[in-house]
């Protein structure tokens, strides 16, 4: 049997490489937070709060506490996640980001689940009725009034944990970024927009960053979709809306048809892949596997082959030269040249996340 279609040996093995890398960035970083290594050491670059990528590096730690069952991996995933507190308040649409991520795998870890209800309730907060969503927020710099497409995953379950409220409002915000990222109205393009910007008098005009093409968006967006569809509540509200944008984002992107890691930006076919973006296409493909219907058989090859390719072909061994266990070719900023071909925080945690459904360790339509 092919084993890009059976996780055998291949996935327990990568697993174990991505876990093992997360103690030995543990022991680099400390209590700072990880945000890229470079490819040809390992050495990590970090941030002190751990801005939009936060909630990763404790993702990957709570992942490693289900690995090896012990209490020190538990008290070190919930130390890091308590130090993710400070952003619950900031005006940051990415805290879906953060505390969806940095929590869902905390299982019954109360502080945890204290930390996403009072996250989940600040995101409610933050929502406007009028723009029909939360905005992207002034925390990280730049305007405030923005709908980027980073800002939808998390999100949308997040808020779903704030009660009847909370579900409405992340359909709302949801259904707002799928209008305005792939068209309303029977409007079909050929990538989707990733952000926009609000101004009162003519309403959201586009932005030139990110462009649109950009692989990363493609698969945010689609993650989000996807959380959705395996949501009863979030789902009843608009199933064929849903439906249709799933569609329309394996479509576009060539999700199961194209290449299965994917150039960090469409427009540049040649330019640097993003090992990052395929991970997290993965994970939304396995939750829309979960989704009965006539793609399910379809998401869930797919996932498979493209978690095989990622261990197989960007993942670090032991004979290397390299630490073992570090996803490459993950690119985090193909416009201003940064970090074009690293590990990326991120990328190995929805690289392990998908690894550890596949071993049946996650429920993968709970995180």
């Amino acid at each position: 049997m092919n084993s890009a279609t059976t996780p055998t040996d291949w996935a327990e093995n990568a697993l174990a490489a991505v876990i093992g890398r997360v103690s030995v960035t543990e022991a680099q970083v400390g209590e700072r937070f990880p945000l890229h290594a470079e490819p040809d050491d390992g050495r990590w670059t970090t941030t002190g709060r751990g801005s939009w990528t936060g909630g990763f590096w404790a993702g990957l730690l709570w992942l490693r506490a289900r690995c090896t069952g012990t209490d020190a991996d538990r008290r070190a995933a919930a130390a890091c996640t308590a130090r993710l507190a400070p952003w619950a308040d900031a005006d940051t649409a990415t805290r879906g980001l953060i505390f969806w991520y940095g929590t869902s795998l905390a299982g019954a870890d109360a502080e945890a689940a204290r930390l996403r209800e009072r996250a989940a309730r600040a995101c409610l907060s933050a929502y406007d009725p009028a723009l029909g969503l939360v905005p992207w927020g002034g925390a990280l710099g730049g305007p405030r009034l923005l709908a980027r497409v980073d800002g939808v995953p998390g999100m949308v379950p997040l808020l779903a944990g704030a009660g009847a409220e909370g579900t409405a409002a992340a359909a709302a915000h949801l259904h707002r970024h799928l209008d305005l990222c792939l068209g309303a109205g029977g409007e079909r393009r050929p990538w989707l927009w990733p952000a926009r910007l609000f101004d009162e008098g003519a309403g959201w005009q586009r932005c030139d960053e990110p462009a649109p093409g950009w692989s990363r968006g493609q698969a945010w967006l689609l993650i989000a979709v996807a959380d959705a569809l395996t949501r009863p509540d979030l789902a009843s509200g608009d199933r064929a809306r849903l439906d249709e944008a799933a569609e329309q984002l394996l479509s576009q992107g060539e999700v199961l048809s194209g290449r299965l890691v994917p150039p960090a930006g469409a427009s540049r076919p040649g330019g640097p892949l993003d090992t990052s973006a395929a991970a997290i296409t993965a994970v939304a493909l396995l939750k829309l596997a979960r989704d009965p219907g006539p793609r399910a058989q379809e998401c869930s090859y797919r996932a498979v082959a493209i978690l095989n390719r990622l261990a197989q072909a960007h993942l670090t061994g032991a004979c290397s030269g390299r630490p073992a266990g570090m996803l490459l070719d993950g690119c985090y900023d193909a416009a201003k040249g940064l970090a074009v071909r690293h590990e990326l925080i991120w990328g190995d945690f929805f690289l392990a996340l998908g690894l550890a459904a596949l071993d049946g360790l996650v429920d993968i339509t709970r995180v």
